[in-house]
């Protein structure tokens, strides 16, 4: 038997959980409550994105309830737990949308997932946030996403690694959709920059052995490494590179690696000197982001402090900026809250600015150029407002309100 688990959050009790049945908290509101949904890997294989995810949620809803709630009602967080089973996806979609009746979902870690329930949403009228990181291309009205996709770090990070290290790269990449469609954003901007690529290889998700691969590497003799391998199998190859000497010969780059949390499993030997770029690192030194450390650590715990993640951010900002579309819309009516997002209303997060593309419904996002150092991110160079310029290349929901589906992006 399946148990899911399910959290009713509401008022100044927001941590508080129940698991597989509703547990109600008396609050000051008298007004019925605004339903916020969410369905994500809390625990399973995918725990380590799902947890702070679920963290990220919490703090979310109890800021919005501690600051008198939205158009004066409590917002009541229903949440699921799908076990990281792809299965439970849409079962549990169904069950937001037609028992629980929520205004709006916040959910989906992987791109499986997210179109797991996106259609059954847009069905239901229920409006979707995907606030994660993915391959670019969805284009639904009814979903807005608001973690970056890939010609928007790609277009900063490989002229600056490009300038450090040299013009012929080497990359490797999970063998699936976001694997795929980034290791062509790679090489379209080596390119572009005058450089070359030797050789792309793809693997799948279970692969743990890169010996042969370390090996052509070597004989290929390129002057980087460009990685978009992803989960805790391909965190191997990180360590095999080390170990076998390659790291101070030849240097790393990523494009994934550190958006789980991924830069603390490994150790500074096997870390430092690699250079990513994200929305989010907990070391950007900001008033918003201080603001935003220190209140989960007063809600989880500072120990937890570090195990924020670009995914667990991505989502806080998401619901935020949902709660702020609410304001302005007066109303928690699927068209009023879209046309609220769709006017260019921004949220000032501990990422940087967000602001709704309403062409794609994807988010112009602030990018942060870091470089792994004592299993920290550190920030090198922000870079402001960085358009979803890979969906906008195939997506206009102002000329085609009613498109729905995610398109293969052609580099």
């Amino acid at each position: 038997m399946t148990i899911s688990r399910r959290t009713i959050l509401k008022g100044a009790a927001a941590g508080s959980a129940a698991l597989a049945s509703p547990m109600f908290i008396r609050n000051a509101f008298a007004a019925d409550p605004i339903k916020l949904g969410t369905v994500f890997d809390i625990s399973g294989i995918f725990d380590a994105y799902g947890k702070p995810i679920d963290m990220a949620v919490k703090l979310a809803v109890k800021q919005i309830n501690d600051g008198g709630g939205l158009l004066g009602r409590p917002v009541e967080h229903i949440g699921y737990d799908t076990q990281s089973n792809m299965a439970l996806y849409t079962q549990y979609a169904q069950q937001l949308t037609r028992q629980d009746k929520v205004d709006v979902v916040h959910g989906g870690i992987l791109s499986a997932s997210r179109e797991a329930i996106r259609q059954t949403l847009r069905r239901a009228n229920t409006l979707y946030f995907y606030n994660i990181q993915y391959e670019g291309g969805v284009c639904d009205r009814n979903c807005f996403v608001t973690g970056v996709t890939p010609a928007q770090t790609t277009e900063v990070q490989i002229p600056y690694t490009m300038e450090k290290w040299g013009k012929k790269v080497y990359i490797l990449a999970a063998d699936y959709n976001y694997g795929q469609l980034m290791a062509r954003w790679i090489q379209k901007y080596f390119k572009d920059g005058g450089g070359e690529t030797v050789a792309v290889d793809f693997f799948p998700l279970d692969v743990s052995d890169f010996g042969s691969t370390i090996t052509k590497i070597q004989t290929a003799a390129p002057d980087m490494v460009y990685s978009a391998l992803v989960g805790g199998a391909h965190l191997s190859f990180y360590r095999q590179w080390a170990a076998s000497g390659m790291k101070s010969r030849i240097p790393l780059a990523s494009t994934t690696l550190g958006v789980g949390s991924e830069h603390l499993v490994l150790t500074p030997e096997e870390g430092d000197g690699i250079v990513v770029c994200y929305n989010y690192s907990p070391e950007l030194d900001t008033p918003a982001n201080k603001a935003f450390t220190t209140a989960w650590a007063d809600m989880h715990g500072a120990a937890t402090v570090p195990n924020i993640h670009e995914l667990a951010v991505s989502n806080y900002q998401g619901i935020l900026l949902w709660a702020e579309a609410v304001k302005a819309a007066g109303s928690v009516e699927q068209a009023k809250v879209i046309e609220a997002l769709d006017s260019g209303l921004s949220l000032d997060g501990p990422a940087g600015k967000v602001t709704i593309d309403p062409k794609t419904h994807h988010a112009t996002l602030d990018v942060h150029l870091m470089e792994m150092r004592g299993q920290k991110l550190n920030v090198l160079e922000s870079f402001g407002a960085r358009q979803p310029i890979d969906t906008q290349l195939v997506c206009d929901l102002v000329a085609n309100p009613d498109d729905n589906q995610q398109y293969e992006i052609d580099i």
